[in-house]
């Protein structure tokens, strides 16, 4: 067998992205939870053939499928942007398997105030954690905004929560159910923007198709991060709206009547499923590559790339996750 090539991009994911199933099968590989199972020495291996590979040194014996099957180990522990390791529960891979717990709660143990706000509050914990792993460009961010955003997203979604669920007390059961997605919907509103707050300011990295990096725009930050709300809306729909109704219609049914106790687990078991499709294929609404037309920047940043480079008409960025 002969060695490798190294005309292989692995800068960029295995299939097209300019195609939402292209897309969509980048993000199923990407949030695979069975990364989460990786021992520090396998992502060490990733890491060192990746950077070996982009370096032009071909690991002995590897074949494409190896050299991709590395590439995606390495992505989904390391950022894209500053090549740091993402701690575990922050990785696009613990997406799932955290979100089913904390949102199998939520809308399970959504009638009484201190459950809600203690859901509330770990659910707004774990994204505070999630979109900080998960930001655009490498712009530090300091403690006091970390703990600004974190702050107001917890009390943005224990405010929603509560005061939906008294406003929704007399009405029925099934309508307090959704509650807990109202709340959510709202903290990611509040919570996204916050926790990239540093983003909006300085901007983020804009580059050309080659990747060579032309500045910082506070424009295509602004695009970004409309997109990862969007998305981590669309996301928390199937799995909070599919399992209040199923659990809405099994609660009057005799057999858990009879086994209360079931309540829990099978709301988790339902949520987990919706996320398992729904994570990737959100995540795949938009391109993680993202594009702008130069005529959209800021005036100082498209004359700046104007002068420099002249035939570029559209820079690309990480939107983040």
């Amino acid at each position: 067998m002969g060695e490798l090539p190294l005309d292989i991009n692995i800068q960029e994911p295995r299939w097209d992205q300019s195609t939402f199933l292209g897309r969509a099968r980048h993000f199923f590989t990407v949030t695979d939870p069975r990364n989460l199972l990786l021992s520090a020495a396998q992502l060490e291996t990733s890491r060192n053939i990746v950077q070996n590979y982009r370096a032009g040194v071909v690991t002995p014996g590897i074949t494409e499928d190896q050299l991709w099957r590395a590439k995606y180990v390495y992505d989904s522990a390391f950022h894209p942007d500053t090549g740091e390791k993402v701690v575990l529960i922050g990785r696009m891979s613990a997406q799932v398997p955290m979100n089913m717990t904390i949102t199998g709660c939520m809308l399970t143990f959504y009638r009484k105030t201190p459950t809600v706000v203690f859901w509330q509050w770990v659910n707004q914990s774990f994204n505070a954690i999630v979109n900080y792993s998960n930001r655009s460009g490498d712009t530090p961010i300091t403690v006091r905004q970390l703990g600004t955003a974190y702050v107001s997203a917890t009390t943005g979604a224990v405010a929603t929560a509560l005061g939906l669920k008294s406003l929704t007390k007399h009405l029925s059961p099934l309508v307090g159910r959704f509650v807990p997605f109202a709340a959510v919907a709202a903290a990611n509103c509040i919570n996204i923007p916050l926790m990239r707050q540093r983003e909006l300011q300085v901007g983020i990295p804009v580059a050309d198709e080659a990747g060579q990096r032309l500045g910082y725009s506070v424009t295509a930050a602004k695009q970004g991060i409309f997109q990862v709300v969007i998305s981590r809306i669309c996301m928390a729909i199937p799995a909070m709206a599919i399992p209040p109704l199923i659990m809405d219609t099994l609660e009057k049914k005799d057999f858990l009547k009879r086994r209360p106790w079931l309540g829990a687990p099978l709301q988790v078991g339902l949520v987990g499923f919706c996320l398992v499709f729904a994570t990737p294929l959100c995540c795949a609404l938009f391109p993680q590559k993202s594009s702008i037309n130069v005529s959209k920047l800021e005036p100082e940043l498209r004359a700046q790339i104007h002068e420099q480079n002249p035939s570029v008409e559209v820079v690309y960025y990480n939107k983040g996750l």
